[in-house]
């Protein structure tokens, strides 16, 4: 016996099987357009571009660009987007290979979508394929044969569900029975361009113009804006009252439909959803929900990073499909597949919910304003708190053209009406006690603040807005007690992580605080302010007894509502809970506080972060937004010390105040909008070689030149740190000593050159990664907060 005829003895059963050879499947490159150039789900950011691949004759027809296919790449199969299709490629036939699967013929990725897509992903540093992570949910293929069916039946915006009779008509239609045939509700054929609305929506809309132009100046601008297709811009800013930023919005998008224009509506939270939902249904857009003829239908999508992976792939769908023109949600809803020209609309554009946790970090408000652009529709930033941007961008002349940014025509409500509208705001500081003789000067809850919460708990609710639960720490003067800031470019000062080090240094430059005094009086010495709000509900029990305390906060729970009847309702920042009416006959006073309190307003003074008073003055008019106007006995407290321009701007409702400060301050010390800024942090040798490269360090963007007071030239430093930071929470505590040395830096470049910051940063982030250098190395553009 050979060698060759050796045989591995094995037990019955377990003898290894013999494979069979298969043999080579036969392709046929497709006759027109063959080279599909395919976006891959590969997030190294050397790996951005398109790989070429060919389309076999069979899969023509289905891969189309936009949908989903199914490739190898390397050892490994991966999901892409054909983003176009080509008859050549620089790439060489032999190392082509052929597309695997067409995964839904479905276009999920539309072409104005794709154009979309490379401009955010060009405008923040990123790749195509790290928005598409994120614009595109992961497929749930059963829901796909359900909502073809459905998106089949042509139907009124604003009508009801369509039936699949024998007829083919709609026997439940709300309006006037045209939903099954295509017409407009008066019989006629739409007008090329124009969507489909009931008439409800309309006479919604004339009525909802009628009440917000008796309100607001400029809103003309924005009606017009809206019935035409070129692209505007527009910063809001709404009155007071429980559901006056919900009609506005609600009108807004009325308007769009019947003008021919998808909404788009980017909500911070989902209670927000939850608020404008109904205010859409007095219009007659139904949420998209299950219909009884198969499938779900519907006016308005809600898309939420959070819901259920078969809802949301659903609502992607429809939208997508054509089937839905209304999408309101979170942060994940910038990336809605609408097409044409659209209404994109934020709400409280500085929240922190807007701003992406992952490469490439982008910020809602840019990324919408950026598609409103390129879709020659209309954008509009709606907040309580104007923001130093948008006050930035309604200045008039002057303004610098960026990708995300530029001119806006601004909408502030009519000075009757806001003192109509607004509850009566007191600002009880030491010198207001003072003057009122009131013997309890120091106390949390002085006894005028005791004496109008009890007046207004005889009628109803009363609102205690409390800081965040939890401690901070921060540096102040011992003597005048003034924040303590940096000499250098005025961030807020703290103590070192490493206490071994006791000089202060500055969060934003990490500059050392050494022969510190205060600019205000003089002093030479700090204190350490520590902050806390977990006893207020025990304190104030005490104050008010037998009256009933609600508790809503991260901690504790959140509550989403309460009666409208007499109780005292303690919450923190974005906890507060609407106001449910208990009887039908309370009207708009049953949606309201009868009194709003915000305590420990001395907190403000020694908040961190560029946005510090803005989020501030943004969560006290929240909170007073739900409180009743004065013609209904309604008013509202600031107990303790803040800054002037917050306590002005809550009073008279007019942020502008603080937004117009604030951007005075960021001009003179070199912060955005007044310049585009990044943040790059990571490990310290890694940052600093990026800055180098960029020219950060010695190179041409050492400095920032920035337009100084007497129209001359001030240049600024180009960097800002690097500051140490602490390690994220997910390192392995194993890792070595020299890895740990991670810091974060500021870069500064004119607003005109913030294109070409992001092309930089993202080839030699690229260049790092792709060259394998050792140490973790981010950026982010636009950030919320520079620390």
């Amino acid at each position: 016996m050979t060698t060759s005829d050796a045989v591995q003895l094995a037990l019955d059963g377990l003898a290894p099987r013999k494979r069979r050879k298969r043999a080579p499947a036969e392709h046929t490159p497709a006759e027109h357009n063959p080279i599909a150039h395919v976006v891959l789900d590969v997030q190294a950011l050397h790996l951005g571009q398109t790989f070429d691949y060919f389309i076999d004759e069979k899969d023509s027809e289905a891969a189309r660009p936009g949908v989903l296919v199914r490739v190898r790449f390397g050892g490994q199969r991966v999901t892409g987007v054909i983003w176009e299709r080509g008859e050549t490629s620089d790439t060489p036939r032999s190392s082509i290979r052929y597309i695997e699967r067409v995964l839904s013929p479905d276009i999920l990725v539309p072409t104005s979508m794709r154009e979309d897509i490379g401009l955010i992903a060009e405008a923040y540093g990123g790749t195509r394929a790290n928005i598409l992570r994120f614009a595109v949910p992961p497929r749930v293929a059963k829901v796909e044969a359900e909502q073809r069916l459905a998106a089949s039946f042509p139907r009124v915006i604003g009508g009801s569900v369509p039936h699949t009779s024998a007829t083919g008509t709609d026997d439940g239609a709300a309006i006037s029975g045209f939903a099954g045939r295509g017409l407009n509700p008066d019989g006629s054929k739409p007008t090329a361009g124009k969507l489909t609305v009931a008439q409800s929506v309309i006479d919604g809309a004339a009525q909802g113009f009628r009440r917000i132009v008796a309100n607001y100046a400029d809103v003309t601008a924005l009606n017009d804006a809206l019935q035409t297709n070129r692209f505007r811009s527009f910063v809001f800013d709404p009155l007071p009252g429980a559901q006056e930023w919900a009609k506005n919005m609600a009108w807004m998008v009325a308007s769009a439909l019947i003008g021919g224009k998808s909404a788009v509506v980017a909500l911070p939270t989902m209670r927000e959803v939850d608020d404008l939902l109904p205010i859409l249904r007095h219009y007659g857009l139904q949420p998209f929900a299950p219909s009884t003829s198969g499938g779900w239908v519907g006016d308005v999508a809600v898309l939420n990073a959070d819901m259920p992976a078969a809802d949301r792939y659903r609502a992607y769908l429809a939208v997508a499909l054509g089937q839905v023109n209304v999408v309101i949600g979170t942060r994940a809803v910038m990336y809605a597949p609408v097409e044409g020209p659209a209404l994109f609309a934020i709400l409280e554009d500085a929240a922190y919910q807007n701003m992406d946790g992952f490469m490439p970090y982008p910020q809602a408000r840019g990324v919408l304003r950026l598609r409103a652009k390129a879709h020659g529709g209309v954008f509009v930033a709606m907040a309580n708190a104007r923001t130093p941007v948008s006050q930035w961008e309604s200045g008039g002349a002057g303004i610098t053209e960026t990708p995300v940014s530029g001119y806006s025509t601004a909408i502030h409500p009519l000075a009757s009406k806001v003192k109509d509208a607004t509850p009566w705001v007191r600002w009880l500081n030491r010198d207001e006690l003072a003057r009122l003789a009131d013997p309890s000067i120091g106390a949390r809850v002085p006894h005028t603040a005791v004496r109008a919460i009890n007046q207004a708990l005889e009628s109803g609710p009363v609102l205690l807005s409390i800081p965040q639960d939890g401690i901070s720490e921060t540096l102040s003067c011992a003597k005048c007690h003034r924040q303590s800031r940096c000499a250098k470019c005025a961030g807020p000062l703290q103590l070192p992580a490493d206490r071994r080090d006791s000089t202060p240094r500055c969060r934003w430059c990490g500059a050392a605080a050494t022969n510190w005094t205060c600019p205000g009086c003089g002093g030479e010495r700090m204190r350490v302010v520590r902050v806390g709000a977990t006893g207020t509900a025990a304190e104030l029990s005490g104050l008010f007894r037998g009256v009933p305390v609600v508790i809503s906060s991260k901690t504790q729970g959140l509550v989403r509502d309460v009666a409208c009847k007499p109780m005292i309702v303690i919450a923190t920042p974005g906890f507060e809970p609407r106001v449910r009416p208990i009887s039908g006959d309370q009207g708009a006073a049953g949606c309201e506080y009868r009194a709003v309190a915000i305590l420990d307003a001395w907190t403000s003074l020694y908040a961190l972060g560029v946005d510090a008073r803005l989020d501030t003055l943004t969560a006290w008019m929240r909170a007073l937004a739900l409180c009743a106007p004065r013609s209904r006995s309604g008013q509202a407290l600031i107990l303790g010390e803040t800054d002037p321009a917050i306590a002005q701007s809550l009073m008279l409702w007019d942020s502008r105040i603080l937004a117009a400060k604030d951007l005075a301050e960021r001009v003179e010390t070199g912060m955005p909008p007044a310049v585009a800024a990044a943040c790059v942090w990571g490990r310290r040798d890694a940052v600093m070689t990026l800055m180098q490269r960029i020219g950060a360090l010695g190179g041409d963007w050492s400095v920032c030149p920035l337009p100084a007071a007497d129209s001359g030239v001030e240049e600024l430093p180009g960097m800002l740190g690097p500051v140490p930071i602490a390690q994220p929470d997910t390192v392995d505590a194993r890792e070595l000593e020299a890895t740990a040395d991670r810091v974060k830096a500021v870069i500064r470049v004119p607003q005109s050159r913030r294109a070409e910051l992001a092309v930089r940063l993202s080839r030699q982030t690229a260049r790092h990664v792709a060259s394998r250098e050792p140490g973790e190395l981010r950026f982010r553009i636009d950030p919320k907060d520079l620390i």
